[in-house]
């Protein structure tokens, strides 16, 4: 019987293996084979005469490889000049390897031997010569084995070692060999079970499952622990199998007793790191490695399979050969992926893989009674490409999560790409929500995602990719069966990094269709036998393809734009980590003159990026902007037409839109309030401005709500600018503080950081221009709230003052008399105005300038010439003797005994301290009393001074003015004042004399005596010269160190002895002076 050289598979949208047959045996050749052993470039076969067999496998060439693959379609093309190379090649044969079919092989390599299983033992042979070595008795009614190699760290020393191990099921025992680096460890052990083991699995280095007909047990080799592997307990189970042993014969099992007692075998492999499959007829069991069942479905297989394998990363199935043949699923998903007719096979053989490489087994063999196949795995990358090419995106993540990264150029951005391809084909689906979540975890460019919508959202974007023509192409395509899927196939390029847009065009109606009709494994099965049901989903397709190339517009433009923010919300946030909205970023990038940047260097932000330039090609930092802006441009967009009440939150804070689209966009609907913020957060000022004026002004067409008209908008506005606009501030200050003149100074009087920052002189002179009485107002501001002590502000307040009052515009007097009086209120408070020029600008024959005038002198400290505007002039008596209270209380006055504790011998024990020199109340006294003409003495003020201020008159000076006709009955009261102050001073002098008498005890009693303090017991520690220091034998000088002796003896303050004669070398290590010795 001969095979075809190349077999057809049936495939699920994937080719992930293909099948070349190596070993065929003639026709004239009645033997079977019952075993295969691969093991580098050789193939051990065990026929059912007891015969051994050893094959060398010849790697194909690339010509027969590609004509295998159908790339030559020539066939006139002529004979290859060398002879066609055999699959494998014959290199001996052992015909008497066993008396028996041999069913089973394996090899332990560091033990340099060959195990193999025949005649119900199981025995041992030379790897290179294949003689028979040892046949273990202790076998005999073995039924199969399992033999594994790992590397183990001694748990004394922590040197590894290479420990084999070789399981053997003897009827209800397991029997367990063990190799430490080739050499063996002895007898066997034994591990006895509850019934007859059928299946052996190596789960870890000590661990091994045992498949039985009551069901699956995992053994500790090293303490020979059985545990049962049981069912999980689901919620709701109400089966009452929860927690019941797997693969156990239950009532339902009692069908097997009506089929002649067959049972079907347990089956267990392992699959990736730290996870088993276990199966037993159609039923499924996902295990780790301490047996402890997890939580996945069920292994949909339509039959129970005759052998289960997994070579990385697929998990394998032997169907009866009746039923189908090899099936490949993904071992996360469980799909189907592939189906390989492989002719009366019945197992497989997968060599056990390398110890540091976890995709080393990814070649297995295949083999029926007449037939070994090699199946060579594709590349990943064209089985990654061929998943996506059919629009199952889910499939090509889960297989690209599974390999490693070192098996592909660019594993993160083929899962990023795949994801977003599902992404797209989930929006065309309408399911708007779904596919921009998925964009967001993809990381998508937001170009490519905002590309999608029409030009009301994407705007410029919105031609920039058009699918529409290629969509039902694609969708006929899917219905046409496998020939359509074969020419894809054929047409298909081998690698594809980057999707074109038809090729895109073909995995939407792919995925599309795929998503309508679910890729379970019977609806697969279904659709190959019902040519009636491919047609009815044909037609669904075609219908489910005309309702997607239906427009984007109306309600169902509203919630795909709904759905949009979810996406870009997230870009946001994520593209504010790296960029300011004044375009600069956060974090610089590296030089690229830097010798340690690479040209190859991406920012952390490169995904956002639409750019298949070379790296260092790309300006990062300007096409994030453009980003940036593209963002929140569109995002304002899509809140204008789903939910407008969102749009006010985005662009009231810092953000990136266009606002050429903004303004548009707001204008149209009347939204001023908004524009104006937008306006604001985007520094164009001078166009906020201009509305806001022509709405305060109501000079617009439109009609704004009442908020917007007056000045009280614009107030506002400028409130908020900075010193460093000026220039505009006071452009468009003018208008509202012709229209309101309280409410426009707000702009400039307010308690804010920017109102008193202004350049002062500049808006000074700005207000002044407009109206004097702003100027006057802003500079009391300045002058008297901020404490600007600017003398030009001052003098230019005063000059304001006399510049409206000298106009005498004023509606009534009692208006211009207010201005006077704020005028002399800040003659009084101010020091900082030129008081010559003040005085020389007030008039001195005008009565309401005197007392003007009188202040000035004041300031300027001719206290005489303002008391003489006070007296004759004005003749108010009051504020002349006022005006002496205040200076006299301003100026220093001479040293008397209350003032300090300085000796009255200062002065003359004769002299009253006060008599020193006259004092102001002595000037008015004489202007009272001694006039110039043409004035005569005023005697009542005169005396009612004495009366008051007596004590501050000097009596030497008091009674020279006073005339001898005066009777001294007039004078009673300053005399009374001056005796009072007299006895004063000398009555303090006593007080003090006292206390300095108590203070001087005190400092006396602290030197003799110490400060009195105590110690940890309560006595007194005596101190100051009254204290003792003891000098026994184990006292040393704290400056030579040696002991002190008779000698001569210093002592610190601090207690610290030293000798006399180390005194001089320790005061530079002593920071108490000497004042402290004794």
């Amino acid at each position: 019987m001969e095979y075809p050289k190349a077999l057809k598979t049936s495939t699920h949208h994937a080719v992930c293996f293909t099948a070349r047959p190596i070993v065929e045996l003639k026709q004239r050749d009645k033997s079977k084979i019952e075993s295969i052993l691969a093991y580098g470039d050789r193939v051990l076969v065990g026929l059912n005469t007891g015969s051994l067999r050893i094959y060398r496998v010849n790697e194909p060439s690339e010509d027969a490889e590609s004509a295998r693959n159908g790339d030559q379609h020539d066939e006139q093309a002529a004979e290859p000049t060398t002879p066609k190379l055999k699959p494998a090649d014959l290199l001996r044969e052992e015909e008497k390897f066993s008396r028996r079919p041999v069913q089973q092989l394996a090899i332990i390599k560091e033990a340099n031997i060959l195990v193999s299983l025949s005649d119900n033992h199981v025995s041992i042979h030379d790897l290179q010569t294949y003689a028979l070595q040892d046949k273990l008795e202790k076998t005999r009614g073995a039924t199969a084995f399992a033999a594994a190699s790992n590397i183990v760290k001694d748990p004394d020393t922590g040197i590894p070692s290479i420990v084999s191990s070789l399981a053997v099921a003897v009827k209800r025992k397991i029997l367990l060999w063990t190799w430490q680096d080739g050499e063996s460890t002895g007898e066997p052990s034994e591990v006895t079970l509850v019934a007859s083991v059928k299946s052996l699995t190596w789960a870890t280095a000590t661990k091994i499952v045992a498949g039985t007909d009551p069901g699956f047990f995992i053994v500790d080799v090293e303490s020979q622990e059985v545990k049962d592997i049981n069912k999980p307990g689901g919620v709701g189970d109400t089966t009452g199998q929860a927690g019941t042993r797997f693969g156990a014969v239950s009532s339902s099992g009692m069908s097997y007793m009506g089929m002649g007692g067959w049972v079907p075998k347990p089956l267990a492999t392992r699959l990736g790191e730290g996870e088993m499959l276990l199966a037993k007829d159609v039923n499924s069991l996902f295990i780790d490695t301490d047996g402890n069942a997890i939580e996945k479905r069920q292994v949909p297989w339509p039959s129970a399979p005759e052998y289960i394998a997994y070579s990385y990363p697929y998990m394998l199935a032997l169907q009866p050969p009746a039923k189908g043949g090899l099936e490949v699923r993904n071992p996360d998903t469980l799909n189907l992926l592939q189906t390989i007719a492989l002719p009366n096979a019945n197992f497989v053989h997968v060599p056990q893989p390398n110890i540091s490489l976890a995709h080393a087994g990814k070649g297995f063999l295949v083999a029926s009674d007449r037939c070994i196949w090699r199946m060579g795995a594709q590349n990943y990358e064209s089985q990654i490409d061929e998943l996506v090419l059919n629009g199952r995106y889910d499939e090509a993540v889960s297989l690209l999560n599974m390999l490693e990264d070192t098996l592909l150029l660019d594993k993160e951005g083929r899962v990023r790409e795949i994801m977003m391809l599902k992404a797209q084909g989930l929006f065309i689906m309408r399911k708007y929500r779904e596919a921009m979540e998925l964009f967001a975890d993809a990381k998508a460019p937001p170009a490519r995602v905002v590309a999608m919508y029409p030009k009301v959202i994407a705007g410029k974007l919105a031609a920039a990719e058009s699918v529409k023509e290629d969509e039902p192409e694609a969708g006929l395509e899917e219905t046409n069966g496998d020939k359509s899927h074969a020419e894809t196939t054929d047409e298909r390029p081998a690698t594809a990094t980057t999707v074109s847009t038809p090729v895109r065009s073909r995995m939407m109606g792919r995925f599309l269709a795929s998503q309508k009709e679910k890729d379970s494994d019977t609806a697969s099965i279904r659709s190959q036998t019902k040519d009636d049901a491919a047609e009815s989903s044909a037609a669904k397709a075609k219908k489910v393809e005309a309702e997607q190339d239906r427009a984007l517009e109306g309600d169902d433009l509203k919630v795909a734009v709904r759905a949009l923010p979810l996406f870009l919300t997230q870009c946001r946030v994520q593209i504010k980590q790296y960029i300011d909205t004044d375009g600069k970023l956060r974090k610089p990038l590296p030089d690229p003159n830097d010798s340690q940047a690479s040209e190859d260097y991406r920012p952390p932000w490169a995904n956002f990026i639409q750019d298949d330039s070379p790296p260092a090609q790309i300006d990062w930092a300007a096409r994030l902007l453009e980003v940036a802006q593209l963002v929140d441009t569109t995002l304002f967009r899509a809140y204008m037409l789903a939910t407008p009440s969102l749009a006010g939150p985005l662009f009231r804070l810092p953000n990136f839109c266009d606002p050429d689209v903004v303004n548009e966009k707001l204008y149209e609907t009347g939204r001023y309030a908004d524009l104006i913020d937008f306006l604001h957060g985007k520094r164009l000022h001078r166009h906020a401005l201009e509305l806001l004026e022509k709405f305060g002004k109501n000079e617009a067409d439109e009609e704004v709500s009442s908020a917007l008209q007056g000045p009280q908008r614009t107030v506002g506005y400028l409130q908020q600018l900075p010193p460093e606009m000026i220039d505009l501030i006071l452009e468009f200050a003018e208008w509202p503080l012709r229209t309101d003149p309280d409410l426009g100074m707000d702009i400039f009087l307010a308690d804010t950081e920017n109102a008193e920052t202004l350049p002062r002189q500049q808006v000074l002179d700005f207000l002044q221009g407009i109206d004097v009485r702003l100027a006057v107002k802003y500079l009391e501001h300045i002058v008297e709230e901020l404490n600007d002590l600017t003398p030009d502000f001052h003098q230019r307040l005063i000059d304001l003052f006399l510049e409206r009052l000298k106009a005498g515009d004023f509606e009534d007097e009692g208006e211009k008399e207010r201005w006077r009086d704020r005028l002399q209120t800040f003659l009084k408070t101010s020091a900082n105005y030129n008081k010559a020029r003040v005085l020389k600008q007030l008039p001195p024959e005008d009565p309401n300038y005197f007392e003007s005038r009188a202040i000035v002198l004041s300031k300027m400290g001719q206290h005489k010439q303002a008391l003489r505007i006070y007296v004759f002039q004005l003749k108010d008596y009051a504020k002349a003797e006022e005006y002496c209270n205040q200076t006299y209380l301003s100026t220093p006055q001479p040293i008397s005994g209350t003032k300090s504790f300085t000796p009255s011998s200062a002065l003359p024990a004769s002299v009253d301290p006060e008599d020193a020199e006259p004092s102001i109340y002595h000037v008015l006294l004489s202007l009272y009393l001694a006039p110039p003409p043409p004035h005569q003495p005023n005697w009542p003020p005169a005396l009612d001074l004495l009366s008051k201020h007596g004590a501050r008159l000097p009596a030497s000076t008091t009674l020279e003015l006073v005339p001898p006709t005066l009777p001294v009955k007039e004078l009673e009261s300053y005399f009374h004042g001056r005796i009072r102050n007299a006895n004063s001073v000398m009555n303090e002098e006593r007080i003090v004399a006292r206390l300095r008498a108590v203070e001087k005890a005190e400092v006396e009693a602290s030197v003799l005596l110490g400060e009195g303090k105590v110690d940890a017991h309560g006595r007194r520690v005596p101190g100051g010269m009254n204290r003792r220091v003891v000098i026994d034998e184990d006292r040393h000088c704290a400056v030579c160190h040696k002991r002190f002796g008779g000698s001569a003896i210093r002592v610190y303050p601090d207690n610290s002895v030293v000798h006399s004669g180390c005194l001089r070398g320790s005061m530079g290590r002593k920071t108490t002076t000497t004042s402290g010795w004794r």
